[in-house]
């Protein structure tokens, strides 16, 4: 059975793993295999790179979907016959977008917008990437536009802050370091009856920065904010475990790809998190039997050369050491994940830059 076919009946499907291990090119083609069986697939980025964009025809990828010219998809011994669409995530504009959302009324909206201190902190904030990609993913799950969404996750030495970014963020508006910053005693009373205020008395007139005015209306325009976002990383969070969600996890044969990939997928099945596949990308392979490199040396120098034929051996020769450990990492990987069927996907002579490319990885999902 395909990784298309296994997908069956998922909205969402999260494809995660350590960087550079080709995430990005992964999820275009597993988007473009969905839609080519019928579904109205948009895949989400937050590669800053234009290579995605570049491949499927668009000029620039936006935080809102755009959909891919069908005729771009057309030709590539693909047949498409749902719709493909792709956005990348800006993690700013979609905090912002989430606070407009949870805000009471549009004085609380524009009045936590506007705040100096929340513009430097919702774009520095831990977690606020991971966060709101799935928040994006929300988002579009819930207008049910889409028969599938296809997330790329963010790039991440841990791929786990994806996974924990919910928690963290309902533990940070349940924990009592925000209450102590809100509470009428709280910070903005102490700084004011400390020494402190008058050195910010200070500031104000020389810089026009009024920190404790700023301050005081953060915290007191978040208070209003509270029980949404609360619910909202509940939501999230619910969404990741759905039965309708698959994670996939993408690794390489190299070494540290795939201790990495053990270990999240490890952390997925500990959180009961619904665990979707595993992909290795970049793979050699050779036919079996392997030809030996001095037969096909000797073969080919009296058309080649034995100078050339002799860099051909050689070329082979290197080239079956690769294809021997990669051989075995992805048997310690099923072995070590219990995965009888990995889907296996070659490494590819140049970088995936156009349509052409992304249909030849889909015929093999």
């Amino acid at each position: 059975m395909s990784l298309v076919e296994r997908l069956e009946g998922k909205r969402m499907v999260v494809v995660a793993g350590s960087g550079g291990v080709g995430k990005t090119t992964t999820s275009a083609a597993l988007a473009l295999a969905l839609a080519a069986r019928g579904r109205r697939v948009a895949v989400v980025t937050i590669d800053p790179a234009k290579r995605l964009a570049q491949a499927l025809g668009l000029e620039e990828l936006s935080n809102e979907p755009r959909r891919v010219d069908p005729e771009r998809l057309a030709g590539h011994g693909l047949e498409v016959r749902g719709e493909l669409w792709a956005m990348m995530l800006d993690a700013k504009q979609t905090f912002d977008d989430l606070i407009a959302r949870l805000a009471p009324d549009e004085r609380a909206r524009d009045e936590v917008l506007a705040n100096r201190i929340y513009q430097e902190l919702s774009g520095a904030v831990a977690g606020s990437q991971e966060f709101t990609a799935v928040a994006k993913l929300y988002e579009l799950d819930r207008e049910g536009r889409f028969d599938v969404l296809v997330l790329d996750t963010p790039p991440s030495r841990n791929a786990l802050d994806f996974l924990d970014a919910p928690q963290r963020l309902t533990s940070f508006f349940e924990g009592r370091a925000l209450r102590v910053l809100l509470a009428p005693t709280g910070l903005a009373a102490r700084v004011a009856a400390s020494g402190t205020g008058a050195a910010l008395g200070v500031l104000r007139r020389l810089t026009g920065v009024d920190l404790m005015t700023d301050l005081g209306g953060f915290f007191r325009a978040l208070s209003g904010l509270i029980d949404g976002f609360r619910e909202r990383a509940r939501a999230v969070g619910a969404l990741l475990a759905d039965p309708a969600t698959a994670l996939l996890v993408v690794s390489s044969p190299e070494r540290e790809p795939v201790q990495e990939a053990i270990f999240f997928a490890g952390k997925l099945r500990e959180a009961a998190l619904p665990f979707g596949g595993l992909i290795v990308n970049r793979v050699h392979s050779l036919p079996d039997p392997v030809p030996e490199p001095a037969a096909v040396a000797a073969a080919l120098a009296g058309e080649l050369g034995e100078r050339t034929a002799a860099a051909v051996g050689d070329n082979l020769a290197a080239h079956a050491v690769l294809a021997a450990r990669d051989a075995r990492a992805i048997e310690h990987l099923c072995t070590t994940l219990g995965v009888d069927d990995p889907v296996v996907l070659p490494n590819l002579d140049a970088e995936v830059h156009d349509v052409a490319a992304l249909a030849a990885i889909a015929h093999l999902l």
